[in-house]
């Protein structure tokens, strides 16, 4: 049986060593972003505490931000909370929150962080969250602000009709005000007012746990995104599919509505 399961080890290496020099050999995405499905659910299914499913991904995510980084993806955006999540038990939200908050201070005070030049941003209605996670997404975003080989952005309280709706608010108060016509109300205007506003539309998004849809994630900006589903809960994503998902990106041709 362990020999078995050591041929079956040897050949995933290979074939994942294989597939990573393919992917290197291609374009390489510039903006990633991934809407983090199935904790729960791996939780569920291994009679689990909900919240040991949302540490366990808190745990790939460093894995998939090292995948980055070794293939020069320079921007992640990572789906980590909704607006419509608040509506799950008290319990679960509290719990989360308090991992929100510690893993945010832990990320700025680690290392790795600056070794590797990680700037760290938290996008969403920040105002919702509890003070101690807006204290520390403050605290993560200031000791990480001139960081710049890479960037990792956290949607936490985010909803991309909502972020819309704010674009739209603050476009109406500029035009009330004199400061904008309505002339000048065009898609780089909107985008000047989106939480992305200084970073390109993701080229790729990806979604775990076999749901085939974007669930209010990034909707301004995944118009013209690939978009790639995985068979697979976020906790046992695996490199392999990672690349699959890259390699899937890359023999697509990209034609933006030409």
């Amino acid at each position: 049986m362990a020999f078995k399961e050591e041929l079956v080890d040897a050949a995933y290496k290979a074939y994942e060593k294989k597939l990573m020099s393919l992917v290197k050999r291609g374009k390489i995405p510039h903006h990633v972003g991934i809407i983090m499905d199935g904790n729960r659910r791996f939780a569920k299914e291994l009679w689990m505490d909900p919240l040991d499913g949302h540490e366990k991904g808190r745990d790939k995510l460093e894995e998939v931000i090292e995948w980055c980084r070794e293939l020069g993806i320079k921007i992640l955006t990572v789906y980590a909370f909704s607006t419509e999540n608040f509506n799950r038990s008290r319990e679960e939200v509290e719990r989360l929150m308090r991992m929100f908050a510690e893993n945010l201070k832990k990320a700025a005070d680690d290392e790795r962080t600056h070794k590797h030049g990680i700037k760290i941003r938290v996008i969403g209605q920040v105002d919702l969250l509890p003070k101690e996670v807006r204290e520390a997404v403050r605290y993560v975003e200031e000791k990480t602000r001139e960081l710049n080989k890479f960037v990792l952005n956290v949607a936490i309280a985010y909803g991309g009709r909502e972020e819309i709706i704010r674009a739209i608010k603050e476009i109406a108060k500029k035009v009330k005000e004199g400061e904008l016509t309505l002339d000048e109300i065009t898609e780089d205007a909107v985008r000047k007012h989106l939480y992305t506003a200084d970073i390109p539309d993701p080229d790729l998004i990806l979604r775990t746990s076999g749901e085939e849809r974007i669930s209010n994630f990034l909707l301004w900006q995944s118009a013209y995104s690939e978009l790639y589903f995985a068979d697979i809960y976020w906790p046992t994503f695996r490199k392999i599919e990672f690349l699959r998902a890259i390699r899937s990106y890359q023999l697509r041709e990209r034609r933006f509505g030409r």
